[in-house]
Parts: structure tokens; sequence; C-alpha cells
């Protein structure tokens, strides 16, 4: 137990839980949500310096947090607060009221003298302050309470009751992720009278489970990870560990490439405490698997490390990540060994199998699967794709686009079958993958059988685009499909849910027709997805002007991260294109492109400011302007100019916007600079003569319009 100290004393802290085995999924963030939880109450409560660093350690039995420079008594500090005002704090007589009683006694006040207190205010207004110097927090009290509550608030997805003998021979029922055993709670060299899970904190913990078994005392907070390191064989820094075991792959596969996909590595620093890197073998047959099927059961079943060759074909070598460090190796490697061969040969089983049927043949079973309980089965949803592909493929062929509909219709037929096979039953997460395979095998075209894979591309944020035409069509029809169908069913995105990826889908729409420079009308992609849907529910609420504004919403959020010379495009000059409601996509980064060079030119302020100007006005007018500007109405000679100057710019503007000259287009508009500024030197818009003044804004519409072909420079105002 610590012993009182006179004043305030400065030292490490220490505080450990040593428990069972704790869940490897959510180790790390169980480790970081233990040290930030104490690290911060004890923060709060005054007892850290500006100095103080935290340590966050977690092991598969242990969850520690080490803390540089904590005081045991926080220094006093003064307290002025409002309690209430004078009137209701006393009664006529002047004594403290039962409200004023019960204010002291939350704040902690009870036994005060009333006397005291201090009023402040005149009349009315007068109030009761209370105005004391409190006492700092003692350590030991508060990093009890740090401990409960931290411990209260881990993310522990499920908890395990069971019971703890206490010293009086009772049994008390504790919950936790895992059975806990020891608490070390020590300051310097000093330990912590505290106490959480039904334990007494002291100096003791316990060592690895195999090398190092038995108690194990911590003299003092500095010496923590020493002590492990050194007697313990505990290596109690989770990013410590999991950068040595990286380090150590990387050592044995020599020439070899290492596949460490970071959920895997995350996991395998979870299950060990003392790391031991072995390398293994399987037979070579299995080599003719396809290496994906391999790789995936070898990671997921048994948490191996796969290798390659430097040109990512499959070794039959493979590494593991032992708890137990030996120089007798024979037990493990070949324990390994045997446990993967049957893995393997399920694998080898399930693609021998598969192939015994082809993808076509398994179409019709498609329409047994339930995809949804509003939209049909998945073979329904496979002809709503297909006609969504081969209506994009058409549409591309009107474009001049070489587009295969036979190619597409039939990669959208077959696309979903693989999810029958029993491969990708066993293994979900090579849908697609194996589809490529199976339609190879199969004897369908290769953009058939590439589709297959790279219509669910892309799969995440960065990830690759399909490589061919088939795949691309595909790829959108499919996500378009998903978008209308799901958010017809009433679930679309709201805040942190979105269960059916659609802004995922959304953003791999905006970078298939971006990033592929595809001519396609966005409203009409939408359009003819809706289409397909006969469902009254998904028409209703799947509306066209959402579903596109849905879409904009994460293109923006796309375009904010593309940028010219390092430099990102502003959300001034994406609002400027995006508010013009673009129906095709491919030419935005152009767009943005010839924008940030415009904003350069002089005079691009002046006609930016000139634009915002005429919104404006157009917006603020109530009665309908005529389409075109009559040159007969025109009086004032600087009218007449600005509509001569808009007259012989508008056949290069256009020719500049059909040829995709953005760049040229933007800088024919300083031609129309000075002569807008002397019409609005000059000319009175909102003339008396509403002939006269209609025209004018008639005018200053059609200028309006050719200014704003590819953005609102308005927007750049």
């Amino acid at each position: 137990m610590s012993t009182p100290n006179t004043s305030p004393q400065s030292a490490d802290l220490l505080i450990e839980l040593f428990t069972e085995e704790l869940p490897p999924k959510s180790l790390r963030r169980l480790g970081d949500a233990f040290s930030e939880g104490i690290f911060n109450t004890l923060k709060t409560a005054g007892l850290l310096s500006d100095d103080s660093k935290v340590t966050g350690y977690a092991t598969p039995r242990r969850l520690a947090v080490h803390i540089t420079q904590v005081l045991n008594q926080a220094a006093d500090y003064p307290v002025r607060e409002k309690l209430l005002p004078t009137s209701i704090a006393f009664d006529a007589q002047g004594q403290a009221t039962a409200p004023l009683l019960k204010k002291l006694g939350a704040l902690g006040y009870a036994d005060i003298d009333i006397a005291t207190l201090e009023k402040s205010g005149d009349g009315k207004n007068e109030a009761l302050y209370l105005n004391v110097i409190a006492k700092g927090a003692v350590l030991e009290q508060t990093a009890q309470a740090a401990l409960e509550n931290t411990l209260g608030k881990l993310p522990i997805a499920k908890m395990m009751h069971y019971q703890v003998l206490q010293k009086n021979g009772q049994l008390a029922d504790v919950e936790f992720a895992r059975p806990a055993h020891k608490i070390i709670a020590l300051h310097g060299n000093n330990v912590l009278a505290i106490n959480a899970l039904g334990i007494r904190a002291n100096n003791q913990t316990e060592g690895h489970r195999f090398l190092a078994p038995g108690v194990i005392s911590i003299a003092s907070a500095e010496q923590y990870e020493s002590a492990l390191l050194e007697h313990a064989k505990v290596m109690p820094s989770f990013e410590g560990r999991r950068k040595h075991i990286e380090t150590a792959l990387l050592k044995a596969a020599g020439a070899d490439l290492v596949l460490m996909p970071d959920s895997l590595l995350d996991e395998v620093t979870a299950l060990v405490e003392w790391p031991a890197i072995y390398e293994c073998h399987f037979d070579q047959e299995f080599l003719e698997v396809p290496q994906e099927c391999l790789i995936l059961t070898m990671q997921t079943n048994q948490k191996y490390f796969a290798l390659t060759d430097k040109q990512g074909k499959l070794r039959n070598r493979f590494l593991i990540v032992s708890n137990i460090e030996t120089a007798k190796t024979d037990a493990i490697i070949s324990g390994n060994e045997r446990v993967v061969r049957p893995r393997l040969s399920d694998a080898r089983f399930f693609f021998q199998q598969d192939q015994k049927r082809p993808l076509a043949a398994r179409v019709a079973d498609l329409g047994k699967v339930v995809y949804h309980n509003q939209l049909g089965n998945q073979l329904e949803r496979t002809q709503r794709v297909a006609a969504i592909a081969t209506g994009i493929a058409k549409q591309l062929k009107n474009l001049g686009i070489d587009a295969n509909l036979e190619l597409a219709g039939r990669a959208a037929e077959i696309a979903k079958t693989d999810l029958l096979t029993d491969m990708v039953g066993e293994f979900p997460e090579l849908q697609g993958i194996m589809g490529r395979y199976y339609a190879t095998n199969d004897g369908e075209n290769a953009e058939v059988a590439a589709a297959c894979s790279e219509h669910y591309m892309p799969r995440f944020a960065g990830d690759a685009l399909p490589s061919t035409q088939t795949g691309t069509i595909l790829a959108i029809a499919d996500k378009l499909e998903t978008l209308v169908g799901i958010w017809g069913v009433g679930l679309a995105p709201t805040g942190d849910k979105d269960p059916y990826a659609l802004r995922r889908h959304a953003l791999g729409i905006c970078r298939l027709l971006l990033e592929k420079n595809l001519p396609l009308s966005l409203p009409e992609l939408i359009a003819l997805a809706r289409s397909q849907f006969h469902q009254k529910d998904v028409q209703e609420k799947a509306k066209a002007e959402d579903i596109y504004a849905f879409i904009i919403d994460r293109l923006r959020a796309y375009l904010r991260d593309q940028s010219i010379a390092g430099k990102p495009f502003t959300s001034a000059e994406i609002d400027a294109v995006l508010s013009q409601t673009p129906a095709q996509l491919n030419d935005l980064i152009e767009r943005l492109a010839a924008l940030r060079e415009f904003n350069a030119l002089e005079q691009a302020t002046q006609l930016a400011a000139a634009n915002k100007r005429i919104s404006n006005i157009l917006k603020k007018t109530s009665t309908p302007i005529p389409e075109s500007c009559s040159s007969k109405l025109l009086q004032i000679p600087a009218e007449i100019a600005l509509f001569q100057s808009l007259e012989g710019v508008t056949p290069k503007l256009n020719a500049a916007y059909e040829q995709r000259q953005f760049v040229e287009l933007l800088k024919t508009l300083v031609a129309l600079s000075q002569p807008i500024d002397q019409f609005f030197a000059d000319v009175m818009v909102m003339d008396p003569n509403p002939e006269l003044r209609d025209n004018r804004l008639a005018l200053l519409q059609q200028l309006h319009q050719k200014m704003n072909l590819i953005a609102d420079l308005g927007k750049l105002a």
C-alpha cells in the first residue's frame, strides 16, 4: 500500500491487468482504449504534467499502461461557481433553504460554513457563489476511478460472467472479456491500494505461459517493459511485437515475397507474446489449384503467411508465427504441415468438383437464391443487370465507342453463378476470382471471363479498375442496379449506416465514368437502371434526382483528393463545376484544370464578380425572361457593345466547347471583360419600361449561359 506524502511527488505510473487470453481480433482496440481511458482521466484530474508521456501495452494475456511524470497529489485550485439567486438560497429569516443545501451537497461542500459563501450582484440579480480553494485530486483515489471507468467502457463485444473467491471466503460475481487474475498498480516503486474485478493490486504479474511460467515481481513502474523482456519472455508492446514479426518474416522469406495483409499481421500479433518464425512446406501438387484459394485458406484458417516469387507466383513454402521459441523445431514444423494439408486438400477438391459443371448450367439455380425479399432472387437481379449492361453497350456504340452487346449480356448472365460453387461457398472472398477461373475453364470468351471478376471493381478506395471494356460495362451496370434497388427499398445510407456499401458503389460509378473517359450521361444511366425495376415502391423511393445527388456527393469527395502539380482542387473550384449539374463526368478534371488556369488570369476576378452579380439579378427576377435578346430594343451604346461582343465570341465559345478546349473557351471570355464593366456602369437593367427591362435581362441571361458553359464562374468570386 502506498504511504501518504506530505508534498506532491512525481514518478512513473504503471497499471496492468493480467487475464486469460483476450479476443485476438479486438486486442489492439482494447489496448488503445485501456491506455487512453486511464491517461485521459488522470490528465483531467491535473495529475500529469505537459511533458507526461503515455505508452500502452497489449498482449494476449495483459493490458497495461505506463505514464511518465505522474503526481501523487494534484495542486489545489480555486473554485468559483454560481449556486442560486439569494432570494432562493435564503428564507425570510435569512436561513439556508433546502435547495441551497442540496446544491452544496451535490458539489461536495455540505459542511461548508454558509457565512463564507460570496454574494454578488444587486437587487434581483444578487446571487450566491461558492468561492473556495479546492483540494487537488489524490492519485490513489483517481487511479481507482480511472481503472473502474476505463474497464466499464472498453470495446468488448461479449462479456464473460464468472465468480472470484474473496478474502472473506465469499464468491463474487464478475463480468469481463476474459477472467482476470492480477492487477499491478505502481507509482514509482509504491503499490497503489486500488482494486477491480474482485482483485487487489500489487506489483506481481506472470510471464510467458510456457517459456517463463510463474510469478514475476516488478520493482518499479519504469522497469516494467525491460523486466518482461528480460525475465518473462514477453514483448508487451503491441506495435513493437508487430514490427518484430514483420521484420522476422521478411528475413525468413529471403528472396521471396511475403503476403502480409494488415489484418493478418494484427491478428497474429494478438496471438503471441514471444513470437518465433518457422518455415514450413506443402506438397508441390497443390500448386495446380488457383493460388488465391491456397493463399486464402492459409491466411483465414491457419493464420499462415504465404510466400510468392518476384513475379507473384505462389511458392510451396510458407511461414508461421509461433508462441514457442525452441531449438527443436521438428515437432512444430511437422505439426503445422500436417494441419494445413487437409485444408489444401479441401480447396483442391472444391476446385475439381466445381469444374465439372459449367457456370452457364448454374444460371437457372440463381432463381433459388433470394437477393432481397422486396427485390426478388438472384436470377431476377441478373436479368436486370444484363438489361442495364446491354443498354450501356448500346449507348457507347451510338457514341462511336467499341462495345460488344453480346459479350456484355453473356458476362452479366454468368457473372454471379460462381456464388453457387463449393469454393465460393467456403470462401466468399473469392467471388468473382473463381468466376474468372471457371469461365476460362468453360471456354468462355476472354473478356467475358475477365468481367466475371472485374465487375466487382473497384472493390475499395484506390482499387484498380477493370482492364476490359466488357468488365467496365458490367461493373457500372452492377453498381447501378444495386444502388437503385437498395435505395428503392428504403435502405439509403443514413449517418454511419451503409450496410449495402452504396457509398462505395456510387464512388465506383464516378471513377469508372471519369477515369475510363466514358462520355455517358449519368442521368440517362440512372433512368436506364430505374426502368428495370417494376416494383412500385422502388420507382417511388428511388427518385432519379436523389440518386444523382447522392452520386455527385461521392464525386465531390473524390475530386477533393485530386490535384494538379501536387496542388489539390479547392472547394470553390469543385463547387463551380458541380453546380452546373453535369450530365457527363469524364471531362470534369479537364474542366477543373481549365478553371485553375483561368483563375490565374488578370481579368478572372472581375469576370467572376460580374458573373455572380448577373446570377443575383436573374434569381431576383420573378417574371419570365425572353429566350433571346432583340437587337432592335437596344438603345444605350454600352448594351449595344456588350451584345455585339457576345455575338462575336459566341461561335468561338461554342466551337471550343464542342472540341473540349476548355482553357481556350475560358480565355475567350476575357474579351467580354471591358464590355461587361461598361454595361453595368452605364445601363440600368431594371428599367421602368418593362420591354427594355426584359430585353436587358434576356441579354444578361444569354451572357450568363455562355460564361457558365463549363463552370459557374460566380462561385470563384
